[in-house]
């Protein structure tokens, strides 16, 4: 596409009383040759949008920057269609907000970014979509709650759906209850389970295929393009399938594990699971293991192998509700019988409350907080269970018919699709076995792009938080669906249509990027080449950050684009002693925390130029060497944070900045430059009020150090 480019500055929102307007269209007149320059005092409204559509349609314009607010902001305005290339310099949160008015650096700081942005643009091209796919299917796997409102909201949507389940039933363990907790206001009185209605409702959709007896053997390929083999009652067949949903569901925690609490070692103490099937396998009549005998009385230890480090360090959320429910049950059954339930803390989430204190009314049941104690058996198999601080103030011995532990919830393994990837056949876990992802931002996400969890495959819930859960997460499979129907990637780069190119004649098959792609979106050839699964790509960059040879390029972020963008900083000569400092800040994090510090006026260092980045993980070693080489006097790297708890919205790609980091040390090392000159922050959203004295702290480092020794050559 032939360019022609037109820069469009905003004077309003104090960019003109701070900024040399005259001075601005100079740069961009004289510097760049641009064959449009204007200026207008309200650039996002009505009028100024008008003047950029006429240049646009009459003048044939089609490169445009925006010299004005954050990239972050007016976006939809600023959008003039997918044959106009459309770049951001940040005057207002970055500059004006954060400057004094009028002031030399001030204005130095304005015509950098203008010329960062002008540059940016007159290097982008606008992206085709490489990829289309026109499969609209979604295989949901597992059959319980979760599984079952998945199919039936995707369906109702007008969508083709594949439901597994490995067993000969749907249901789950939703089909083995007795009773339910309260589904709606007030949230006091227990429920006929209604696990039946969405049953029917499955099989009863014309858009829903049901496989019972069936697993997945495996799965390749990418969204929109799966190619499935499923284990169907002995048989294989395959399919193609656009996208997932998970929802294998839960299994208890192995009380075998729990002897300390006598399970095993004695008959009459049993798990909450097993209570609930034996209550509706007799129609609510409860008779103990050992003889039979009609339970008058049972005790529930709460938190039985939970929220400890020996076992499941994690609360399950459900279990103290759980207990309210069936000692509710117990007391509706017979009036005579007692309930004793022993927590470390009563949890009963949001309105749930109202079912605690229903069941706290109740003269039948006694709750205390308290640690279990000895537990005993007795000649008639009664249970002895002494418990120790109690809230009476000292220990108590409670003698039931049964002991009730209500143990924690496991995950079933998510390792149901037996993926086909470089990076492994499981979906990745965090350490108890719950799916992980980027879950602050991205609910329902696995590290597999077209692949969502719900439900208890990525956290404990009750069963309305898993239909709540399961809606969403079949949202997500339908937006992977459309969004790569149009050849488009999904979060955290939702809407772009950009994808790394490769230039394979100068690859040298180290596979660095392979090995570090977060996403699993490039696998390698027989001969060790890059293989690109174009669909699975998010677009982030790592594997163009971590390419040593610059074979990896973005039509619309490319290795040029960025040194480019460094080069065209104006390094003063040593002797004006203005030190030049080059930000590389994260999108997704450290570059709106500086566009909140903006908001909120406050003054950052008029020496450093910040640059958005994709992604840490994205910033290539040798763009700090063309900053170095330029004269830049210190780079700072803002990025997400890393480690166990990480943020990073593509998963490792500060951490990977981080280790890179290492190599950018020895490299200063060998030019006698000092290492301070290069550091790396971690900065999330709310760090907005410390982003400042990072920053600022840093420049005063860097003119501490003095001017860069390869400054004028």
């Amino acid at each position: 596409m032939e360019k022609k480019q037109g820069v469009y500055i905003c004077t309003g929102c104090s960019i003109g009383d701070s900024l040399d307007a005259e001075k601005l269209v100079k740069v961009a007149n004289d510097e760049f040759k641009v064959p449009v320059c204007k200026t207008h005092s309200f650039l996002c409204g009505e009028e100024g949008v008008k003047i950029i559509k006429d240049d646009i349609q009459n003048d044939g314009i089609n490169c445009i920057t925006i010299a004005a607010c954050s990239p972050r902001v007016n976006a939809d305005i600023f959008s003039f269609g997918s044959s106009v290339i459309m770049e951001r310099a940040n005057l207002r949160e970055h500059v004006v907000w954060v400057q004094e008015p009028k002031h030399e650096d001030t204005q130095m700081l304005g015509e950098d970014y203008l010329r960062m942005g002008i540059i940016r643009a007159k290097k982008s091209e606008y992206p085709d979509p490489e990829t289309k796919t026109e499969n609209k299917s979604l295989m949901v796997v597992g059959g319980g709650i979760t599984g079952l409102t998945s199919a039936i909201e995707a369906a109702e949507a007008g969508y083709q759906v594949t439901l597994l389940e490995k067993s000969d039933q749907l249901g789950g363990f939703a089909a083995r209850l007795h009773k339910q907790l309260p589904t709606a206001y007030p949230f006091r009185n227990l429920e006929k389970p209604n696990i039946s209605d969405k049953i029917k409702k499955v099989n009863d959709n014309p858009n829903i295929k049901v496989m019972l007896n069936s697993e997945v053997e495996n799965v390749n390929g990418m969204p929109g393009e799966f190619d499935v083999t499923i284990k169907s009652n002995g048989s294989s067949q395959d399919m193609k399938v656009g996208s997932f949903v998970v929802a294998t569901g839960w299994k208890p925690y192995d009380a075998n594990k729990l002897d300390h609490l006598g399970y095993g070692k004695y008959t009459n103490v049993i798990t909450n699971v097993e209570l609930e099937e034996m209550a509706s396998k007799n129609a609510g009549k409860l008779t103990r293991p050992s003889d039979n005998k009609q339970v008058k009385s049972i005790a529930f230890i709460q938190c039985a192998g939970s929220r400890d480090e020996n076992h499941l360090p994690y609360c399950s959320s459900v279990c103290c509700m759980t207990s309210l429910k069936q000692a509710s049950y117990l007391r509706e059954m017979d009036r005579d019988a007692k309930a004793y339930i022993i927590y470390k803390d009563m949890i009963t989430p949001a309105q749930y409350e109202n079912l605690y204190k229903e069941i706290q009314n109740d003269e039948g049941v006694f709750l205390t907080k308290g640690e279990p104690g000895t537990i005993s058996e007795e000649s008639n198999k009664d249970i002895v269970l002494e418990v120790k601080d109690s809230l009476l103030g000292g220990d108590i011995k409670i003698k039931v018919d049964m002991l009730v532990l209500a143990t924690g919830m496991v995950p079933q393994s998510p390792d149901a699709l037996h993926l086909k990837y470089r990076q492994g056949e499981n979906i990745p876990v965090l350490n108890w076995g719950f799916t992980d992802s980027h879950y602050i931002c991205f609910p329902y996400e696995s590290q597999r792009t077209g692949i969502y969890t719900a439900g208890v495959t990525r956290l404990p819930m009750t069963m309305t938080q898993s239909s709540q859960d399961a809606t969403g997460a079949a949202l997500k499979a339908i937006q992977t669906l459309e969004m790569k129907g149009r050849g488009e990637t999904v979060h955290p780069r939702a809407g772009d249509s950009s994808l790394p190119i490769f230039n394979f004649n100068v690859c040298t098959s180290c596979k660095r990027c392979t090995e570090e792609c977060p996403f699993s979106a490039l696998e390698e050839d027989v001969k060790g080449t890059p293989k690109p699964n174009p669909n699975r790509c998010r677009a982030c960059g790592i594997c163009f950050g971590a390419c040593p040879v610059r074979a990896i390029n973005f039509k619309n972020y490319s290795m040029d684009m960025i040194g480019s963008m460094i080069k065209g900083i104006h390094v003063p000569d040593e002797d004006e002693e203005k030190p030049r400092i080059l930000a590389l800040f994260c999108e997704n994090d450290a570059y709106p925390a500086l566009d909140i510090a903006g908001i909120n006026r406050l003054k950052i260092s008029p020496y450093v130029r910040v640059i958005p980045v994709r992604c840490l993980g994205s910033v290539n070693t040798i763009w700090i060497n063309d900053a170095l080489n330029s004269g830049i006097d210190g780079i700072l790297l803002g990025g997400c944070r890393f480690g166990e708890n990480y943020q990073c919205h593509f998963i490792k790609g500060s951490e990977l900045s981080s280790k890179r980091m290492q190599n950018v040390q020895e490299t200063l090392n060998s030019l006698a430059l000092e290492r301070e000159r290069v550091q790396q922050i971690e900065v999330t959203l709310n760090d907005y009020d410390k982003v400042q004295q990072i920053i600022n702290n840093f420049a005063e480092e860097v003119e501490a150090l003095g001017p860069n020794p390869f400054k004028g050559f």
